[in-house]
């Protein structure tokens, strides 16, 4: 249906492009790639360097994924998976609102249920997906996206967040 591929498309562009955008600016904005790794320290996810280098290959990459709609519920569990990291370790206990002071989480809880909605869309017929046959989507494609999402959001803080803890100095 015409409904479904407008709809899937937009959410890809949107998410897609934003995603590109915001891994691209923790590798060339600001304090580039070593700011962005200091300030994953600072909420105490060590090593720095590494998540910042990883969550900004998968932003990247799943941003990327998103505007050419391939592997759309892979890339989408990607996107849940980093602003599920975001959410817990950073905006969870600023409140909703993202205007507040420390960032609320309704811009990272926005962005994940978006992902996961695009998830259970599936790509649309304007996408590489479509084109090699990898139709995705329903309760399969949200499974993918959210489940897979969830287990590597978790598996991230399980084994990296250390939330109080000053780091050791070199």
């Amino acid at each position: 249906m015409i409904e479904i591929d407008i709809g899937a498309a937009i959410l890809r562009l949107s998410i897609g492009g934003t995603m590109l955008a915001h891994g691209l600016n923790h590798a060339f904005g600001g304090g580039r790639l070593a700011g962005t790794a200091r300030w994953f320290e600072s909420i105490g996810i060590r090593p720095g360097r590494l998540h910042a280098v990883t969550a900004t290959a998968t932003e990247v990459g799943a941003g990327l994924l998103l505007l050419l709609g391939a592997l759309t519920p892979l890339a989408a569990a990607a996107v849940i998976g980093t602003m599920g990291v975001a959410l817990i370790a950073n905006h969870l206990r600023n409140g909703f609102f993202i205007f507040r002071p420390g960032e609320g989480y309704e811009y990272v809880l926005m962005i994940a249920l978006a992902s996961a909605a695009l998830g259970a869309l599936g790509a649309g017929r304007w996408s590489v997906d479509h084109v090699v046959g990898f139709q995705v989507g329903g309760w399969a494609g949200l499974g993918i996206a959210g489940l897979g999402g969830s287990l590597g959001a978790a598996g991230v803080l399980l084994t990296s967040w250390r939330p109080g803890r000053v780091a050791a100095r070199d």
